[in-house]
């Protein structure tokens, strides 16, 4: 079962994700994950992926819907520790262009300074 915690670093929200990024499983958990963070005055969100075992095209949908809303409501979105499994997702789509990743949570947020 997919399981979301949010935290905070300065004004950096990072939500930490674990288990499978799939349709029906960690796709719902993580929209309204980000949704929560952002009614509650989110502007930079982090997402740390180290624990996730698995995503599908629901769980990479639901990257770049979270990217979407993230940046059209004026924030920052940006992932880190991205497991290998999900690097060559993104790698694979193309997608790795679009999104800012880190390799270290620490760098990721200094990152939004």
């Amino acid at each position: 079962m997919a399981k979301v915690t949010s935290r905070k670093s300065g004004d950096v929200t990072i939500v930490d994700f674990t288990g499978r990024l799939v349709i029906g499983e960690g796709d719902y958990v993580l929209r309204q994950t980000v949704r929560e963070a952002l009614e509650g005055g989110a502007k930079n969100i982090l997402l740390n992926l180290k624990d996730t075992t698995t995503i599908d095209s629901s769980g990479v949908g639901e990257l770049v819907s979270a990217y979407t809303v993230v940046t059209n409501r004026g924030g920052k979105l940006k992932l880190a520790a991205l497991p290998p499994k999900v690097h060559d997702i993104l790698f694979i789509t193309q997608l790795i262009t679009v999104f800012e990743f880190y390799d270290d949570e620490k760098e990721a947020v200094a990152s939004f300074a």
